[in-house]
């Protein structure tokens, strides 16, 4: 499902499958969440997609695909230049939305096809930014919950002061309190939230008393 935990939209997406995460929206990707639902107003049938890994960049494709029939290319360069040229002219004469998502803008894709780089120049970059810290909290709270595991709320307070504010760094952050707390068989408390990500290098130990001062709805 959507979640907004900072930004009020109307939205109505939900995962696309079992294994996904929910999307949730903030400030970092609110922008882009509210073009690629409004495909009404495109000035061209195309836009890109770019942002981190980990940033919910692919989720957010498949909800598009599904509410608008849009195509969606997963990665520029996972097919040909020729290719999307040719899905670029199909979305204009079919007017059904193209969206690709992307590592980076087209400017910097080092396009070696002019007809796809001319057309390029006149698509919408939507770009997904790293997370606040609010959303930072909720994505913990989402990524455990799709883990099956259910956390007391200070956990995500106390790790987000102390990491670095990356999409990669808070799956690594899940995925070793998920292991420490499997191999310990303990549940996931402040303690062991410490122990695991100071021994593995995931937090700052010159940050270990700085308090979450974060204001998040």
């Amino acid at each position: 499902m959507v979640v907004s935990g900072q930004i009020a939209l109307p939205l109505d997406w939900s995962a696309g499958g079992t294994n996904d995460a929910p999307l949730i929206v903030g400030a970092s990707n609110a922008d882009a969440v509210r073009y690629l639902r409004h495909v009404s107003t495109w000035p061209v049938r195309t836009a890109v997609l770019t942002g981190p890994r980990g940033s919910g960049r692919s989720l957010m494709g498949r909800l598009f695909a599904r509410e608008t029939g849009g195509r969606v290319i997963d990665g520029h360069n996972s097919v040909s230049e020729e290719e999307i040229f040719h899905a670029w002219n199909a979305a204009q004469a079919s007017n059904t939305p193209l969206l690709i998502i992307a590592d980076a803008p087209p400017h910097e894709w080092n396009i070696g096809l002019p007809d796809l780089a001319s057309r390029l120049r006149a698509v919408p970059v939507l770009t997904i930014g790293e997370p606040d810290d609010c959303l930072a909290r909720d994505l913990i709270d989402a990524l455990f919950a799709q883990r099956g595991m259910a956390i007391a709320p200070e956990i995500p307070s106390y790790i987000v002061p102390r990491m670095e504010r990356s999409y990669a760094m808070i799956h690594r952050v899940v995925a070793a309190l998920d292991a420490a707390s499997l191999e310990k068989a303990r549940r996931v408390s402040i303690r062991l939230t410490r122990e695991t990500l100071l021994s593995q290098g995931l937090i700052d130990p010159d940050l270990l008393e700085r308090q979450d001062t974060s204001t998040c709805r």
